[in-house]
């Protein structure tokens, strides 16, 4: 062994001892900072595991599986037709709705498949960020030009940023074109339709198992005791009072508002088919598994099926511990969202930063979305506190351009599947677009 390698781990173990050594423990910032990121991993265990990553890992297994390599280089391969690979890309991740966590592995199983690194790119920021429920939510409760701003922001910047990330590494791409080219086409077990009805089947337990509610009432309140400015909650009615007026958002985050500062409590309109699904979700869910599960024992032989828990297995190992490593410290720096939950960064450092329009409180707002976990809608009302405290309109959509298709969590697993390299360049792109977009909205409006 190489005495730099034998120096470098000396350096990482009396890195980690002075760290160890000068652990702040007692102070109450870093204590506080603590307790919240492991709420913050506890919360994502209960949240997004079970019924977000464990479906997301058996997809993703069953597309390496069970999905011909020709069948992903046809429609994503490095030689597939430009328009059509991206199309492909961008509208399948945008039907996902899926968090920048739950994209994962369904990005790490077409890459491996044989998809170019130009619509993998495509899909894995399409995702997240293309969230038609999401979009909606931002132009209701944000505005409608922020609203349109984010949806075709998203839509257009998903395939630009899959576009250089093909341009960048266009020499690799021609490599993997030409090799593609003279690999075999496999045996297909199944028909077409079989395994279109099988992978649907997945998608929708995916899908409908994380149907989120929507609000049913919301509060118009002023911010402060002065009444500067007027601030609304939309969510589900807990308890209202002489004295307080409590609220649960969509996000799942309970307010508890002084009745003095609510001006107006009013019901908002539901989409009935929406609210209809949502409460028949779980008989949805149900009935896709029980047809899931004829399909298993009619379709696929017990070869293939252990084939298939094996490969998500290994997606499973390769991810999730990288994923929770990744919350606990996003929680650690940043805290949970909401008031009162601040990690070691001071949540006032991010208020301050982010006012106005100019160049550096657009990029300092992408590259704190891009680092902070934010599950699907919450950050909606978190960008509503941010605005109501002073956040311009530019950085907040440079916020919600990078913050839901990116995640330190997000980062590192990427990194596993791509190496350091591309995952430098990809992240780059996503917040330097961001940054830029963010800083043309303000401009205008």
């Amino acid at each position: 062994m190489s005495k730099a390698t034998e120096w470098k781990k000396l350096a990482v173990i009396i890195a980690i001892f002075i760290g160890c050594y000068f652990l702040p423990i007692g102070t109450a910032r870093f204590d506080n900072a603590l307790m919240e990121s492991l709420q913050l991993v506890k919360w994502y265990a209960r949240e997004h595991v079970l019924l977000c990553l464990v479906p997301a890992f058996f997809i993703a297994g069953a597309i390496s599986v069970f999905v011909s390599q020709a069948s992903v280089m046809k429609y994503l391969g490095a030689q597939a037709n430009k328009v059509l690979a991206y199309a492909v890309a961008s509208i399948s991740g945008s039907i996902l709705a899926v968090c920048s966590c739950t994209v994962l592995p369904l990005f790490a199983g077409i890459y491996k498949m044989g998809a170019g690194l130009g619509p993998a790119s495509t899909f894995l920021y399409s995702g997240p960020a293309i969230n038609i429920l999401a979009i909606i939510l931002t132009a209701r409760v944000l505005g409608l030009e922020i609203g349109i701003a984010r949806a075709v922001g998203a839509i257009i910047f998903s395939i630009v940023i899959g576009l250089a990330m093909h341009l960048i590494y266009r020499k690799e791409e021609i490599e993997k074109a030409g090799a593609q080219a003279t690999m075999p086409h496999p045996e297909v077990n199944r028909k077409l339709w079989q395994n279109a009805v099988y992978f649907a089947v997945m998608v929708g337990i995916l899908v409908f198992a994380n149907w989120a509610r929507s609000g049913d009432v919301r509060a118009v309140f002023l911010c402060c005791p002065g009444g500067l400015s007027k601030l609304s909650v939309e969510g589900t009615l807990l308890s209202k009072d002489q004295n307080t007026v409590k609220i649960q958002d969509v996000s799942g985050k309970t307010y508890e508002l002084s009745a003095e500062l609510v001006q107006q409590v009013e019901e908002v309109k539901k989409n009935n088919l929406y609210s209809l699904i949502h409460q028949s979700r779980w008989v949805i869910v149900s009935v896709l598994l029980v047809g899931f599960a004829i399909m298993l024992g009619l379709w696929f032989t017990r070869p293939e099926l252990s084939e298939w828990v094996g490969a998500s297995w290994g997606l499973t190992k390769q991810m999730l511990p990288l994923l929770l490593m990744g919350v606990f410290t996003a929680g650690l720096l940043l805290g949970r969202p909401g008031p009162g939950h601040e990690g070691v960064i001071p949540t006032e450092w991010v208020n301050s930063a982010v006012g106005g329009n100019s160049i550096r409180a657009n990029l300092f707002a992408a590259i704190a979305g891009a680092f902070m976990y934010f599950a699907t809608l919450t950050e909606v009302p978190i960008l509503q506190g941010l605005m109501g405290a002073g956040m311009g309109k530019g950085p907040a959509l440079a916020l919600l351009l990078a913050g839901p298709a990116l995640s330190l969590p997000n980062m590192l697993v990427i990194r596993s599947v791509m190496g350091t390299q591309k995952t430098v360049v990809f992240v780059s792109l996503v917040i330097v677009i961001a940054t830029l977009s963010g800083i043309i909205f303000g401009t205008f409006f």
